[in-house]
């Protein structure tokens, strides 16, 4: 038998000039990152080609990257550098961990000699491949310079692949200048998974009975829109979602109750429905009450994946695959809920977005402003703040999955980055980012940024003076206030030092005219809320988090 030839195979110069060629094949035309010398030949390669955006730290690369992928539907890439950079980065690689995002993050390392010597090279650190193992869903060295493009698709798939999560790539800094040899290497389609067959049998009798079906949508369900529609058009289901899920039907649906399922009227429609069928949600504890929160007997659980079937709450049927597929299987054993279960669902839908909008007081008068003046289909990232929290991520409309921009995981601080890789991602509409002025401070080098890239961002920040949600805990429970109160800048003067434009609302006449303005001009804004002055929400917001002993 004759030898197989050898497999064609690309020439590059440099490991930069390889990169490059790999993420115009993944359709992405912004990086985000920090120079340095052990990433130096990347960075020159990116930002001649394509463009890089010069973030100053590098937990913000990741999560502007982060931010880039979910805005597309697709996938980010974030450069750092060695050690301390790679380490800055890992907090942000957690929350795309957590939210089962799309990240490819590539890190520098030392040269390939000196790797794992322990001799105190500059930026070196003890073990950093085991480090981004334990933030990353992927993570692996680059050994040559001629199997660092078969690493960097290799971590770019397992990305992209359902469950998604950010892939970790470092490259030693001597690879990174050599020439490439990239071989051409045969791409296998992934083998979709699918249920059991007897448990999607008995699954499609279960929900073939329903009469008052309810359906809860989270981050899984994100892709499975038109199935999802089709499902509550033919049952007339009630759709719940987690904030993961919003968008995944457009929440002005009239079968959309949305990320309201912790309210009475929801935890009622709970109790009186025969089926519940849940799609791609990990049922978090601030989306259940702590887990206090009671789900029918009767659940029908989709997700692909299987450690997540029955974790949280027991699954009559657990059915392990795509959303998509397994939905297009359920819907020819559908039936119409019985009379009357639609129209209240519809009731419950007004009725608890009608009390949120009452209870939030005159900060009712910003969501509305904000979804006055932004088009339909416009990225709201989130920073985890109590506007965020309370009616952000609730009352504020989402009609696209790709607008719901939030860090899932919880930690404060990102937004901004989020915000700044959205609106890079989709340059032709507007952005807005709410933030508090405890979270923002985190990165608020970060406002340089935003400076000297001029996205269509306006930046509403609502200033408290510090940790608005710890304080309001602390007011609650406790007998005085502990690291809640801070300084917080003259954000007139930041904003003019960074030669950003400036507006304030101290009340709520001026948040129609202010936010219409700002979402409207072709640059970024700070919008500064001074909540002291607009005055107070009905009831101070508290996260649901159990305190022993209360």
């Amino acid at each position: 038998m004759p030898p197989m030839p050898p497999m064609p195979s690309t020439h590059y110069a440099t490991g930069g000039d390889l990169l490059v060629a790999v993420l115009r094949e993944l359709g992405i035309d912004t990086v985000f990152g920090i120079v340095s010398v052990h990433n130096l030949p990347l960075v020159e390669a990116v930002d001649r080609e394509l463009r890089f955006v010069p973030v100053r730290h590098e937990a913000t690369a990741v999560n502007a990257a982060d931010a880039y992928g979910r805005a597309r539907g697709s996938l980010g890439c974030a450069l750092t550098s060695t050690g301390t950079g790679a380490g800055n980065a890992a907090g942000s690689l957690v929350e795309a961990l957590s939210a089962g995002t799309s990240v490819l993050h590539i890190t520098g390392q030392v040269e390939s000699e000196f790797l794992g010597s322990g001799r105190g090279f500059i930026h070196e650190t003890k073990d950093q491949l085991g480090m981004l193992r334990a933030v990353s869903k992927y993570a692996a060295t680059v050994p040559s310079a001629h199997e660092a493009g078969r690493i960097l698709r290799e971590a770019a798939r397992s990305a992209l692949t359902d469950p998604g999560g950010p892939a970790s790539v470092e490259w030693p800094v001597d690879l990174q200048y050599a020439a490439q040899t990239d071989p051409v290497a045969e791409v296998t389609d992934a083998v979709r998974t699918a249920p059991a067959g007897a448990e999607l049998l008995a699954a499609k009798a279960l929900l073939a009975s329903a009469e008052r079906p309810l359906v809860w949508a989270g981050g899984g369900a994100t892709r499975a829109g038109a199935q999802l529609a089709e499902l509550l058009h033919a049952t007339g289901a009630g759709l719940l979602t987690s904030n993961s899920g919003r968008g995944s039907v457009p929440e002005d649906h009239p079968q959309v109750i949305g990320n309201f399922a912790t309210t009475p009227a929801a935890r009622a429609l709970l109790a009186d429905a025969d089926v519940l069928l849940t799609i791609g949600t990990h049922f978090r504890s601030n989306e259940t009450a702590d887990y206090g929160l009671t789900l029918p007997d009767a659940h029908i659980q989709v997700d692909i994946d299987a450690d997540a079937l029955g974790r949280v709450y027991p699954a009559r049927h657990a059915l392990h695959g795509h959303a998509p597929d397994v939905l297009a299987a359920l819907l020819p054993h559908t039936r119409r809920a019985e009379a009357g279960w639609t129209r209240r669902i519809a009731t419950v839908r007004e009725d608890v977005r009608a009390t949120l909008h009452d209870n939030i007081g005159p900060q009712a008068a910003i969501c509305d402003a904000i979804r006055a003046a932004l088009p339909r289909e416009a990225v709201v990232a989130r920073d985890v703040t109590i506007p965020s929290s309370s009616w952000g991520n609730r009352l504020l409309e989402m009609y696209d999955p790709r607008d719901n921009v939030f860090p899932r995981g919880g930690g404060i601080g990102q937004g901004l980055g989020m915000g700044i890789g959205a609106a890079l991602a989709r340059p032709d509409a507007p952005t807005v980012v709410l933030a508090g002025d405890g979270g923002l401070a985190v990165h608020l080098g970060e406002i340089l940024t935003l400076a000297q890239e001029r996205p269509r961002l306006t930046l509403i920040v609502f200033n408290d003076g510090g940790y608005g949600v710890l304080r309001n805990m602390q007011d609650r429970y406790s007998e005085r206030r502990s690291g809640v109160d801070l300084a917080t800048p003259d954000f007139e003067l930041l904003a003019r030092a960074c030669g950003l434009p400036y507006a304030r609302i101290a009340a709520e006449e001026h948040a129609q005219p202010v936010i219409s303005h700002a979402v409207a001009s072709d640059g970024p804004t700070l919008v500064e809320v001074d909540l002291a002055r607009l005055g107070p929400m009905k009831n101070p917001f508290t996260p649901p988090v159990k305190i022993p002993g209360q």
